[in-house]
């Protein structure tokens, strides 16, 4: 395929489709436990709260690894920093099924994995930048955030299956074999860069991390970005913690709960197809953030107040499609305005602000809800109005320079 100044590869494809596999399989070992809480009670003989922990310390390690991980991928590149990540979630993910039966072991695998996770997502728009021309970056740095949605659905549908067949143990050696097998298949597919740039110069990979992270906090547009990340990932990673406990004192069923989650999930990999694609092919950022938000806050209105479940369900899926959707916009527009920072540094700011908002916002979520009946309306109307700020926020970004060429 030839442009008139330069060429791309069809391998591109290639290397987007081994990444997108090992980033749904880290997602996959991550929410593992989420769907089968109450049985991983009784397996561990131990509380909510701990298995509770084996998801929520993903949250806190890449707090504490996303900028070392960073520097690795801007330093030594995708193959190598991705690789990492893929090799530490293939051999704990292994491991975590070896050492099924004792619960501090499977932890220390479930840190393992998580230590993984900021080498490969960190790594979404840097390689859309490196593989990509700038009018199908969007569409990759999607399709790359799609896999996301793709690891916890599919963990979220197949963990009980699996599990009520094959018992834990045995669940835990599946996801342990399909995790070693994808970061083999990663390490002998991944290539580091093509022949060729597939851009212009000036569209072009950046500066190490360190070299631009001063640079892109002194970017005003990408401060009010990071402050909707915040709050939109805040949101998403609430709402999807306490589905259950939001829905429970107006009525619904567990499966009714369970259905509206999975319907949040569909609905964003639907949005996560479409919305970056018309970004790219209007090649506007700017708008389809901002129509992502408004939407998204008429989906949380909805939820918040639904008291019938054909509503709750429309709800749900126009939550999912818009807030979800918004991510990979975001994550290339960031990449886009704090040229000529890294990817990495754009990429892993975003998301350790969504990391960091997903803990706060979880453990306030449950503080704020009512003692009596357990209602979450205040917490979600809390959610709502920032929400609205985000929409302001959006109001004042400008669009991406790179758009304008």
């Amino acid at each position: 395929m030839e442009t008139a100044k330069f060429k791309v590869y069809k391998y591109r494809w290639i290397i987007l489709i081994v990444y997108m596999l090992i980033v749904a399989v880290n997602q996959m070992l991550w929410i593992t436990f989420a769907p089968i809480t109450v049985d991983s009670t009784i397996y561990y003989g131990v509380s909510d709260l701990h298995i509770g922990i084996l998801s929520m310390c993903f949250m806190i390690v890449y707090i504490v690894v996303s900028f070392p991980a960073s520097w690795i991928i801007d330093t030594y590149g995708i193959r190598i920093g991705v690789g990492i990540g893929a090799l530490l979630t293939g051999i704990f993910g292994l491991s975590r099924g070896l050492v099924s039966n004792n619960f501090e072991l499977v932890l220390f695998s479930q840190i393992g994995i998580a230590v993984g996770q900021p080498f490969i997502l960190n790594a979404i728009t840097k390689l859309a930048a490196r593989w990509f021309p700038i009018e199908e970056r969007a569409s990759a740095t999607g399709l790359g955030t799609l896999a996301m949605y793709l690891g916890i659905l599919f963990s979220m549908l197949m963990t009980p299956i699996i599990a009520k067949s094959q018992g834990i143990q045995g669940m835990l050696n599946i996801y342990g074999i399909i995790a070693i097998v994808s970061a083999i298949i990663f390490v002998l597919l991944s290539k580091e860069h093509p022949p060729t740039a597939p851009c212009r110069p000036d569209q072009e990979e950046r500066s190490l991390v360190l070299d631009g992270l001063k640079d892109t906090l002194k970017n005003k547009d990408f401060i009010w970005l990071m402050a909707i990340f915040f709050i939109g990932l805040g949101v998403f990673n609430g709402v999807a913690t306490w589905i259950e406990d939001i829905l429970r004192p107006r009525g619904f069923s567990t499966t009714q709960a369970g259905i509206t989650g999975g319907m949040l999930i569909l609905s964003g990999i639907l949005g996560a197809l479409i919305m970056p694609l018309l970004s790219d092919h209007y090649k506007k950022r700017k708008p389809f953030i901002t129509i992502a938000l408004v939407g998204a806050i008429i989906g949380l209105v909805g939820l918040t107040f639904a008291n019938s479940y054909w509503l709750l369900l429309t709800s749900g899926f126009i939550l999912g499609f818009f807030l979800l959707s918004a991510g990979p916009i975001g994550f290339q527009y960031g990449a886009e305005i704090t040229y000529p920072a890294s990817e990495g540094t754009s990429n892993g700011m975003l998301i350790l602000a969504g990391q960091i908002s997903g803990i706060a916002f979880i453990f306030a979520m449950d503080s704020l809800k009512s003692s009596q009946t357990g209602s979450m309306t205040i917490p979600l109307v809390a959610l709502l109005i920032l929400m609205v700020f985000s929409l302001l926020m959006a109001f004042k970004l400008k669009e991406s320079p790179l758009m304008k060429k």
